[in-house]
């Protein structure tokens, strides 16, 4: 139970996190690109590649804050973080094709089921 209450105050944390910068982004920088959610998703995989191997190193760390920041803040912030971390064990596994295909197979996918959603919501 301690495990999940500790997700659900990181993630809290980095949904907050999230929409501050999207915020003050926005305030802050006109660009014609989705200049805030570039700057999550680098962070966010900055944060969670700095845990990974903090953690590995560190193992006195107790697995209620590693949840808190990994799984907790760091998804809130944004999932591309794991997507990235993800990506990143398939390659140090030597899985390329597994990667490659997980590429490829997220983006056209996430793509195409965001279209059918907004086709759908139209019907409605």
């Amino acid at each position: 139970m301690l495990n999940i209450v500790s997700i659900f105050l990181g993630g809290g944390l980095g949904a907050v996190t999230r929409y501050l910068i999207s915020f003050n982004t926005a305030k802050y920088f006109e660009i014609n690109l989705p200049a805030a959610t570039f700057l999550v998703n680098i962070t966010g995989c900055f944060i969670i590649g700095f845990l990974y191997f903090l953690f590995i190193e560190k193992t006195n760390i107790p697995p209620e804050l590693k949840l808190c920041l990994t799984v907790g803040f760091c998804g809130g912030l944004t999932t591309f973080s794991t997507f990235s971390l993800e990506l990143f064990e398939m390659i140090g596994n030597h899985q390329i094709f597994q990667a490659f295909a997980y590429i490829i197979l997220s983006v056209t996918i996430c793509l195409l089921m965001t279209g059918i959603g907004a086709y759908l919501a139209k019907l409605v």
